[in-house]
């Protein structure tokens, strides 16, 4: 009984130093520290990120998974490339997949979870604020937050766990293109609140066919399609 309680806290504390040095990576990748296409080696990270050769190899598997890094070759691993192909496949990817879970959302969402997205909007509202006031890398990070729990909102009541997953995927593999033009100072931010407003007042309609074709119009901007 001991070491299996021994063993099963080594598990979740392992778990979370994974957790831990994938979100930096993540975060690193998102905000171009890591570069498209650069080699990832074990002890380079391990120097800058922590943690041991097991738990780093596992991060980037983690990474691997969700397409933020490709295993090579060589059986090392790099930063995933970030061609003008890469995101017009994203851009494809993320329309076919929120716009679907977006519809099914409107056919299954309680009144609960209308007040859900409606405050998810409300923050994105907030962040796009403080992003134009103050366009540091916290108030990005922060703003990147916002953007991705208002897309999670939108596709939550979908009933496809699948679906939700993909969401969140091809949204994380979006954010260095949409940090990108957040940083050359490529948003449109009044037609942004325009778009961002017809899509709160589409989803309190439940009106389908306005929310996803708002939604659509939303993801090409927003990645600058």
């Amino acid at each position: 009984m001991v070491s299996e309680v021994l063993f099963g806290s080594r598990k979740a504390e392992d778990d979370t130093v994974i957790e831990m040095l994938a979100s930096a990576i993540r975060r690193d990748i998102s905000f171009g520290v890591l570069r498209p296409d650069q080699k990832l080696k074990i002890d380079g990270l391990r120097q800058s990120y922590g943690g041991s050769n097991h738990s780093m190899r596992e991060t980037l598997r983690v990474l691997a998974s969700e397409g933020m890094v490709e295993a090579t070759n060589q059986r090392g691993f790099r930063v995933t490339s970030a061609t003008e192909d890469d995101l017009r496949d994203i851009v494809f990817l993320r329309l076919e997949v929120e716009t679907l879970g977006l519809r099914r959302s409107l056919e299954r969402g309680t009144v609960a979870w209308e007040s859900r997205v409606i405050a998810a909007f409300h923050s994105v509202a907030h962040a796009d604020a403080a992003v134009q006031n103050d366009p540091d890398d916290l108030t990005a990070l922060e703003w990147d937050e916002a953007c991705r729990d208002l897309t999670m909102a939108l596709v939550e009541a979908s009933d496809s766990p699948r679906l939700i997953k993909m969401t969140a995927q091809f949204f994380g593999q979006s954010r260095r293109f949409r940090l990108a033009l957040l940083r050359e100072g490529r948003i449109d931010f009044p037609a942004r609140k325009l778009r961002q407003n017809r899509l709160r007042d589409a989803v309190i309609a439940r009106d389908q066919n306005s929310a996803t074709q708002v939604l659509a119009d939303e993801i090409e901007a927003d990645l600058g399609a």
